[in-house]
């Protein structure tokens, strides 16, 4: 019976780290984020930096939800240009993956291992809290966790008696 239970307890304590780090946690990936600076900038719009780093790799505002290939001011490389000509619009989980390994991500996207992108680099882990931090720093990231068909989908008709239009947010 108490064997039962602590292997029970075991189990769980050891499941609660792999089901936390799945969310992410942006503070540790802001820490984390410190490999990436030597190469990446997060600089919002307005010219704020959130964190000052290099120019060699794109800035990193928005990221999540932009479509790939596409940073304002950027010279990238064929691969992430055709990926992003293939509709490639960043996800949290396509970003966590594409950061594990980017030409491997590529190849596995567009299907051309000739493809090489220009980021060597590799996150070994903590992925999920990186993206968890550039999710905080990407205003459409909202928009990137939406459903891809959510546009096509029609809108449903008004209820008898309802108007068609709705009321605007406040």
């Amino acid at each position: 019976m108490k064997t039962s239970i602590y292997a029970a307890l075991a189990a769980s304590l050891f499941a609660l780290p792999a089901m936390a780090q799945d969310a992410g946690d942006p503070a540790k990936g802001e820490s984390e984020f410190r490999k990436c600076k030597a190469c990446h900038m997060i600089q919002a719009p307005d010219g704020t930096d959130v964190v000052k780093g290099g120019k060699t790799g794109p800035n990193l505002y928005g990221v999540v939800g932009r479509k790939a290939g596409t940073a304002e001011g950027f010279k990238f490389s064929d691969a992430l240009i055709k990926l992003g000509e293939a509709g490639e619009i960043w996800t949290p989980e396509d970003l966590e993956h594409y950061i594990t390994d980017p030409n491997k991500y590529v190849e596995e996207k567009v299907g051309d291992a000739s493809l090489k992108t220009k980021m060597t680099f590799k996150l070994a882990r903590n992925q999920a809290d990186v993206i968890a931090f550039l999710a905080q720093n990407s205003p459409d990231a909202g928009a990137a966790a939406a459903p891809a068909d959510a546009e096509a989908a029609p809108a449903e008709a008004p209820a008898e008696g309802e108007s068609a239009e709705t009321p605007a947010a406040n």
